[in-house]
């Protein structure tokens, strides 16, 4: 056996041991480890062989303050937790950011920042640098999130367009103004002429660009864009939104519906006032994200690529934290896709 290595009831080898065998200094041996910033190749070739029949582990709080690095990123969500775990949005969020990290070293930390108390918490952790990064989705106008982390020059990306900031905070988004458009056209070529819209929270940019894309698509068909009703992006909420916008405007022929999950809620309400769907009140959603599969009828909709959407972010956010971009505000844009099925 190497006369360097220990065996598995010897205690831990030191950084001490490492420098001795490698033939460096401490300081030295403390460098290559951590990022081999100022130090000659051969030395670090010593070092490396000197960790490997060591089989040193290096300490994470020592490495930490060598590197300033803590090897974890930030997902900060400004929702309540009962929403954030029960909308597919999230899900699939996740699901895409896990699966860049899971080819990285980085950790997953899920900041959940409801408005008041919780978000001033959040901002306080982040300024402490407990994270090298943070990737924020469901943004709100009154968050300040994008405004405070720009401040930070803390490497952040936002998943859908910041309120503000939007120079100086990278984001990835898809085209919900042209998804929200192309919606209302599959309507408009059917032969819908009182359509309505149930639209998200008024103080999201995606729910202002689905829309503003409904109106667009309006204005194009020479068509009134009066009937508007807002949710909350939840199948209650559009449950809500369904009734009202319903009761104000009962000769509407089409909706559409700025998520699949309120689309699901509206749809409930058209079963209970006896109007079939598509024949008597034609339905599009937006989302595509499992809910519009299980519908009765099952919902035209239109795709928003959220998985893909993270990786996307997630890879921007690690070329941040790796000081691979240059300083500049990426901005991605995805384009949406139709899908169709037997609500419209």
């Amino acid at each position: 056996m190497n006369g360097t290595r220990r065996d598995a009831t010897s205690t831990s080898p030191t950084l001490d041991e490492v420098a001795r065998v490698a033939g460096v200094s401490r300081a030295t041996a403390s460098r290559a480890i951590n990022g081999g910033q100022r130090v000659s190749p051969r030395a670090q070739s010593s070092v490396d062989a000197a960790v490997r029949s060591l089989g040193y582990v290096p300490n994470p709080a020592a490495r930490s303050l060598v590197t300033r690095r803590t090897d974890s990123i930030a997902v900060v969500v400004p929702e309540p937790d009962d929403r954030v775990f029960s909308d597919p949005f999230f899900a699939g969020t996740l699901r895409g950011v896990t699966r860049v990290l899971s080819d990285s070293d980085m950790q997953l930390v899920l900041l959940l920042a409801r408005p008041g108390a919780s978000t001033a918490r959040t901002l306080r952790y982040l300024t402490n640098r407990h994270v090298d990064g943070a990737l924020v989705v469901s943004h709100h106008r009154d968050d300040g999130l994008a405004d405070q982390l720009a401040r930070l020059d803390l490497p952040c990306v936002f998943g859908g367009r910041p309120w503000s900031a939007g120079d100086r905070v990278a984001y990835v988004d898809v085209d919900n103004t042209a998804g929200e458009r192309m919606a209302t056209e599959v309507l408009v070529e059917r032969g819908c002429r009182r359509i309505g819209t149930i639209a998200g929270p008024s103080d999201m940019t995606a729910a202002e660009d689905r829309l503003d894309g409904w109106r667009q698509a309006m204005s194009a068909a020479g068509l009134a864009d009066d009937a508007v009703v807002h949710g909350d992006f939840t199948e209650a909420g559009g449950q809500r939104a369904a009734e009202e916008l319903f009761a104000r405007h009962p000769d509407l022929d089409g909706i559409v519906v700025a998520s699949d999950l309120m689309a699901s809620g509206a749809l409930k309400v058209l079963s209970a006032l006896g109007r079939r769907v598509p024949d008597d009140v034609a339905v599009v959603g937006y989302d595509d994200l499992g809910v519009a599969e299980r519908t009765t009828p099952p919902l035209t909709t239109v795709r928003q690529p959220v998985e893909e959407m993270a990786e996307r972010a997630t890879r921007l956010l690690l070329e941040q934290v790796d000081g691979r971009t240059g300083g500049h505000a990426m901005r991605v844009i995805i384009p949406p896709l139709l899908v169709r099925r037997d609500s419209a």
